[in-house]
């Protein structure tokens, strides 16, 4: 059931003094069990980009389509065909909003039209998956957490509903290391365990080489680059300069390495893969 959009423009305050086009001429697919990561400036057009995705906005020009079907229409398959996207905002606290942590969960799978005994069991599914335990969080308010604390209820409501895609807008903004660790950790084993898409935009370049499998870069509005990552990295250094982006730190040395002349892979995305690179050149277990 792929995502698609076909020549999508995008004008916020169209026909005012304050006209400005975020999209220009986007066609794109997304197929179910890719890791994408949308890397971009900030004004770029990476949010307004993955808000098209779920039907949040609505093209000013083109179409975006799930499994064939228009989701700018109306009816009871378009409702459902947007239920198949679901999306994580930047900050918590904007998607966030029931008394309870229980409640908050709830609320996607209830307006799915779920039985109270299936609703009771995809909340403490998706808690489970998040590492938050339902007795003890269940019923304490969302808004008395920690902020990766609150970032898991974001994403536990969201997986409740069961998507075939999952958008991620900065996931990891705000949060210290350890917390963002453990939110990608999740992250990562839900995406491995129900092969779903998912959609992570982000402005490290570090975090678009470890966890995706496939790079849109976008600028001025429009898709620039599309690929993996490594081959971008690798073959498009100048374009990405040319939009004020750099290749990410590991990319750098293990150009760095080769020129010494130590046997480092091109295609290398990870610390833990290059220490194990660099050991094996040494001779070192």
């Amino acid at each position: 059931m792929p995502i698609t959009l076909e020549n999508v423009e995008f004008t916020y305050m169209a026909k005012t003094p304050y006209e400005r086009k975020a999209l220009q001429c986007v066609s794109l697919t997304v197929d179910k069990g890719e890791f994408v990561a949308v890397i971009g400036h900030t004004g770029s057009g990476k949010s307004t980009l993955v808000q098209h995705l779920n039907g949040l906005l609505k093209p000013s020009a083109g179409k975006v389509t799930i499994d064939g079907l228009d989701i700018s229409g109306k009816g009871e398959a378009v409702k459902k065909a947007r239920h198949q996207v679901g999306m994580v905002f930047q900050y918590p606290e904007h998607q966030i909003f029931a008394e309870t942590v229980f409640e908050d969960i709830a609320f996607g799978p209830r307006n799915k039209g779920m039985q109270e005994n299936e609703v009771k069991q995809q909340v403490q599914d998706a808690m489970r998956f998040v590492g938050l335990d339902f007795e003890t969080f269940a019923s304490r308010s969302p808004f008395q957490l920690s902020g990766g604390q609150m970032r898991r209820v974001a994403i536990a409501g969201v997986i409740a509903m069961d998507p075939d895609y999952l958008i991620l807008d900065e996931p990891s903004a705000g949060l210290d290391p350890r917390s963002r660790d453990a939110v990608f950790a999740e992250i990562m084993a839900l995406y491995k365990k129900r092969r779903m898409a998912v959609i992570l935009v982000t402005h490290s370049m570090e975090e678009a080489a470890r966890y995706s499998n496939r790079l849109l870069v976008i600028s001025g509005g429009r898709v620039i680059l599309d690929g993996s990552p490594a081959e971008i990295y690798q073959n498009h250094k100048n374009e990405l300069l040319a939009v004020s982006m750099d290749v990410p730190q590991l990319f750098k040395l293990s150009d760095e390495l080769r020129a010494r002349g130590m046997e480092i892979q091109a295609d290398t995305m990870t610390a833990e893969a290059l220490e194990a690179q660099i050991k094996t050149a040494k001779g070192l277990k």
